[in-house]
């Protein structure tokens, strides 16, 4: 993956989203075959903050169902959701809401940083994609998967793509017809077919992968 850097692009909006998908459509049979199958794919955006970034941080290496369970589980034993309500939860209260020890760490992490002060999650609006990603990254757990899907689905940024994501190559090696799952740089080359819109060429893919499954709602 290649961080825009320069001019800070977007957010998405329903219109340029819709925008986006006409012109992918004209460009690429496959994704104009999923519009026509499925329709234009939500915008799934979340709200800026602490909570939505600790729910990406909870989706690392699992189910979202599995991931917005336990999400629930938390906003249920702390509301509202905060870094220092979080830092006052033990291992003991963090486990059974399904945090990992390692995600507890990563989640307290996060917090001291947001408490302290030394992320600014406001700030990032006007920050370009890759200086995003650099100071997301100074926090232990989030790498460039996590970085990319708050960019994507939070700062609704419109060119990136998380060529990491295991759900997105299985759409994009079935939709493709490749025959197999593309590995992260494999993903990373055939993304560049849908710049300057691979946020969206992603939620097209995504929403076939959902539907594919009876999720599509």
């Amino acid at each position: 993956m290649t961080p825009n850097r320069g001019a800070v692009l977007g957010p998405l909006t329903a219109g340029t989203l819709a925008a986006a998908v006409e012109e992918l459509a004209a460009r690429d049979p496959d994704l104009a075959g999923i519009v026509a199958r499925h329709g234009p794919p939500p915008l799934w955006d979340r709200p800026p903050g602490f909570g939505s970034l600790l729910h990406i941080i909870l989706e690392q290496q699992v189910s979202l169902a599995s991931a917005q369970a336990a999400f629930d589980r938390l906003r249920a034993v702390a509301d509202p959701l905060a870094p220092a309500g979080f830092l006052s939860l033990a291992d003991a209260d963090l486990l059974p809401i399904g945090f990992s020890r390692q995600k507890a760490r990563y989640g307290r992490a996060l917090a001291i940083a947001l408490d302290s002060g030394m992320l600014d999650l406001d700030g990032l609006d006007d920050l370009d994609d890759a200086a995003v990603h650099d100071a997301l990254q100074t926090i232990p757990g989030i790498g460039p998967w996590t970085s990319t899907i708050y960019l994507l689905m939070v700062l609704g940024r419109p060119d990136v793509w998380p060529a990491g994501d295991i759900a997105l190559a299985e759409s994009v090696g079935t939709v493709k017809g490749l025959g197999r799952r593309p590995d992260t740089a494999e993903m990373a080359d055939l993304g560049e077919a849908w710049r300057p819109w691979r946020s969206v060429a992603a939620r097209l893919f995504w929403l076939d992968y959902l539907a594919r499954r009876g999720r599509a709602g």
